[in-house]
Formats: C-alpha cells, sequence, structure tokens
C-alpha cells in the first residue's frame, strides 16, 4: 500500500504481530539509492551502447547531473561500475550486473538496510538506551522485518531490469 505524506511517496508494510495487534512502518527508499538503482538498470538496458555517458544517463533518467556524477564516483570506488574519459567515453559495469543486488546498492549509497541499528549484520551498534536485546520487543519486531526484507531485496540488477 502507498500513502502520501507530506509530498513524498512511501511504502507502507503492514506488520500483524497477532490477531489483536498490527503495526504500519513508513518506509523511504532515498533519491540517492533510487538514483543509482535507475541507473544501473539503464546501463543494463542499453549495454550494447556502454561507455554511456553520464549525461545522457542524467538525461533520460531525469537525475540531476551534479548529483548523478557524485552517485557515478561511488559505484565506481565500490567497483560496480568502470569509467572511459573522452568524446566515446562514459561509464559500463566492472562487476556483472547478475552479482549485483539491490542490496548492494543501498548498503554501497546508504549504508545499512536495517531500520535500527541493533538488528544490522553488517553494521551492527547497541542501542544505548535498551538494556536488554533479547527481551527488547523493538528489536524483535525490526529483527522480523530485516529478515523479511532482505531476500526481496537480494535481487539482482538483471533480474530487477526484466521485472
Amino acid at each position: 500500500m502507498w500513502s502520501n505524506v507530506t509530498g513524498y511517496k512511501h511504502k507502507i508494510l503492514s506488520l500483524k504481530k497477532n490477531r489483536r495487534h498490527s503495526f504500519q512502518i513508513i518506509v523511504m527508499l532515498s533519491k540517492r539509492a533510487k538514483y543509482a538503482i535507475k541507473t544501473l538498470i539503464f546501463i543494463h538496458q542499453n549495454r550494447e551502447a556502454t561507455p554511456i555517458s553520464a549525461k545522457i544517463i542524467a538525461e533520460q533518467e531525469r537525475i540531476p547531473y551534479k548529483f548523478l556524477e557524485k552517485i557515478l564516483r561511488e559505484l565506481r570506488q565500490h567497483k560496480l561500475l568502470k569509467s572511459e574519459r573522452g568524446a566515446e567515453g562514459g561509464y559500463s559495469f566492472m562487476m556483472e550486473p547478475e552479482r549485483i543486488t539491490v542490496a548492494d546498492v543501498i548498503r554501497i549509497v546508504d549504508g545499512p538496510i536495517a531500520l535500527i541499528p541493533c538488528v544490522s549484520e553488517n553494521f551492527y551498534q547497541k542501542c544505548n538506551e535498551c538494556t536488554d536485546e533479547i527481551t527488547c520487543q523493538i528489536r524483535k519486531l525490526f529483527a522480523e522485518l530485516r529478515t523479511e526484507m532482505l531476500p526481496i531485496l537480494d535481487t539482482s540488477i538483471t533480474d530487477l531490469a526484466t521485472l
């Protein structure tokens, strides 16, 4: 279900804890992550024309050019993309798109996928206010959410491009 909150579209996840209680959590993908994913899909769908210039990607995907340059630099630094200089230069895949997942991209541009730090596998941090992680209901809920969300986010760029 989608909801419009202060001008932004948010995905609302309805979670049923038991028959009496249900929770709604608002989750929003950052523009940075969304643009990074759109960029990788665009390069994948136009791989016969690679390398593709940042200008073409920005125009076709309607991404602000300066913002896209920063995203491309980060994807290049993490060896997902490579760049070629010159008039015929641009960006193409360094890593096979079948091996790049949405979760990888989100982690690169936004950091942890977990919505609270104490359930993150890659960026774990103990919550300062928490006295007992084992009995913390909030941690249990968000650990369950992360467990359900990760298999979906493990979709590759190749698979996503064919949806």
